[in-house]
């Protein structure tokens, strides 16, 4: 039987153990709508508020600036035309790199009037901070800039560009759906205004996230419906989920920097023997501005998705380019926008590394890449590889 390796974890992760025992109860016990003023809808309400306050201490926020969403689109959704609409028709700066789910918010901007700039990025799919200060107008209303990439796992220069954002007077609203968990995000030093983040990507359940909102911006609810949430994200709250999020936030905070840096260490292992053995393979993204766990690798000449489908032969589980656009035949925009050349960005397979990656998983992902690489290209037709 083959070894089971995940190396999926910017698609989504396990939930942590921990995560699941706080959970658990809220699906059965302590079942009561959070907004019911009974004793069994008062025990549902001190789990929400619970919860908060846990992301709030591990963002180092006021809780009251923390608001449940059911999941990272819904928030990227909202920080963007929740900014917006607070602001009326106007100038958004974004880039071309962005989630689909801040792309396409900007586009359903566009179609009701709304103008915006998509600033391009370099050939690490780093977005230079003077292209944000020059897209700048008088009527510029807000900026949203990822903080790292889910692809290639760049990190953005999000100090340089929230400083702009702030000399300009302009909110700024920063993805960290894949950051959130990972790595230090300093709110006050970085000039965020409003940040995503979301549970499954930090080992606790799908279909809840959140959208932290920095007291005094304005941001007009995009969801209607209840009083939830201090008017701001109607829907009766995902108490389970929520709990979930909680308790995954608390235990990054205990265990982010130590993971952090065993990930490094594994993940630049990944890259370098893969290098070492198969020919025609380079790293996409920045070399060392990256997320610790996050290798985007370009095979030359060879299809992604048959390495893909390769390696889950073999146990290995990979992704060819974003999870979210798995399916899609299409380029992806990223590696589009960063120009890299076609024979090169069909082969782009990213390899995300989380909590239960070994130094033996890598070694066996190393051993099975080369030979399989090596017969793809052999079954190419003659005069392409």
């Amino acid at each position: 039987m083959n070894r089971r390796v995940y190396l999926d974890h910017n698609a989504s992760t396990p939930i942590h153990p921990e995560v699941l025992a706080e959970m658990l109860p809220y699906f059965s016990e302590v079942f009561g709508n959070p907004s019911s003023i009974h004793t069994f809808g008062r025990d549902a309400r001190e789990g929400v508020e619970r919860a908060r306050e846990r992301v709030a201490r591990f963002l180092g926020v006021s809780p009251q600036e923390v608001v449940f969403t059911s999941g990272g689109t819904e928030s990227d959704n909202f920080g963007v035309k929740g900014l917006a609409y607070g602001r009326g028709k106007g100038h958004l700066i974004t880039s071309s790199v962005e989630h689909h789910a801040v792309l396409r918010a900007c586009q359903a901007l566009e179609a009701q009037g709304f103008d915006v700039t998509y600033v391009g990025v370099d050939e690490y799919g780093i977005v230079d901070p003077d292209d944000v200060r020059r897209a700048i107008r008088p009527d510029t209303i807000a900026i949203s800039i990822m903080h790292a990439n889910s692809e290639v796992g760049s990190l953005q220069p999000i100090t340089a560009i929230g400083r702009i954002a702030r000399e300009h007077g302009v909110p700024l609203h920063v993805d960290a759906v894949q950051t959130f968990g990972k790595i230090a995000i300093d709110l006050d030093a970085f000039g965020i205004d409003a940040l995503s983040f979301s549970g499954h990507k930090i080992y606790g359940p799908k279909g809840v996230a959140g959208l932290w909102i920095r007291k005094g911006t304005r941001m007009v609810a995009i969801q209607h419906g209840g009083e939830h949430e201090r008017r701001r994200r109607a829907g009766t709250e995902n108490v389970p989920g929520i709990v979930g999020l909680g308790k995954a936030a608390e235990i990054r905070g205990r265990d982010m920097h130590a993971e952090a840096e065993r990930l490094t260490v594994l993940r630049n292992r990944l890259i370098d023997g893969v290098r070492d053995r198969v020919p025609d393979v380079r790293l996409s993204g920045h070399p060392t501005e990256r997320l610790p766990g996050t290798a985007s690798l370009l095979f030359r000449h060879v299809e992604s998705e048959s390495i893909v489908l390769g390696l889950d032969l073999k146990g290995i589980g990979v992704s060819a380019g974003s999870a979210c656009t798995s399916g899609n035949v299409e380029l992806s925009h990223v590696l589009v926008a960063m120009g890299v050349p076609l024979d090169w960005a069909i082969g782009a397979v990213r390899c995300s590394l989380g909590c239960s990656t070994t130094a033996e998983d890598i070694e066996y992902v190393i051993e099975c890449i080369e030979p399989l690489v090596r017969k793809l290209r052999q079954a190419m037709p003659a005069g392409v590889a």
